[in-house]
């Protein structure tokens, strides 16, 4: 395989971008190799085409074979491992959001229960450490469930959900100004017909034709 400027510019930007992620450069460079190479690479080629040690490449690997985003692969009569990584962009994303959770998410919420366990043994001065800590939780909580439906999506469903975000903000952010009069109390649902209809954020509505949003997002059954 040979680096082309384009693969060069790839592979060095998702490098950058994986530090800012707080991900190893070279970690982040190799998986995008892998991700661009017509065929599975073994260490040696992945070292020579990213000028890097083995050790830093080997080292590398087994980090990305733990996240799920790269497969050790053989070939008939080949007797060194070759590599390659997940070619499918909403699997990648998938399996990156998944340990990201695990690594990220689920020890912080975990962490965070506990502190507001100890905060109320305490006395009066921990009131607003609990009440901070208290919502710190319940937006992790609220970001766990919405990990779980959106993992029970097919990668199909999941593209279309992707696509249907502007849609989808547009609709809940007008939702959300029409959701009380100046007295406060609920607005009595009105026609809206066709989601086209509500493309103009500054226009109120107050009800949801069920049948047009599921043709813009699309279910899971007709997905999967």
């Amino acid at each position: 395989m040979t680096l082309t400027p384009a693969t060069k510019k790839f592979i060095l930007h998702w490098g950058e971008m994986g530090q800012a992620w707080g991900i190893n450069r070279t970690m982040a460079q190799v998986h995008a190799l892998l991700y661009v190479a017509p065929e599975p690479l073994d260490a040696e080629e992945i070292s020579n085409l990213l000028d890097v040690s083995r050790s830093n490449v080997s080292t590398s690997l087994r980090e990305l074979i733990a996240w799920g985003v790269v497969r050790r692969t053989h070939q008939i009569g080949g007797r060194r491992d070759r590599f390659e990584a997940i070619k499918d962009v909403m699997e990648t994303f998938r399996v990156i959001m998944a340990e990201r959770k695990r690594r990220e998410m689920d020890p912080t919420r975990a962490l965070l229960e506990h502190c507001i366990h100890d905060a109320k043994l305490g006395g009066p001065d921990e009131r607003y450490t609990i009440e901070q800590l208290e919502k710190m939780l319940e937006f992790l909580k609220l970001l766990s469930v919405w990990y779980g439906h959106i993992d029970q999506l097919s990668n199909s469903a999941l593209k279309r959900l992707l696509e249907s975000g502007a849609t989808l903000l547009t609709f809940f952010s007008k939702l959300g100004r029409s959701k009380s009069n100046e007295n406060g109390d609920q607005l009595e649902p009105a026609p809206v017909g066709a989601l086209e209809r509500i493309e103009d954020p500054e226009e109120p509505i107050t009800s949801i034709d069920l049948k047009q949003l599921e043709k813009v997002v699309g279910t899971h059954q007709e997905s999967s």
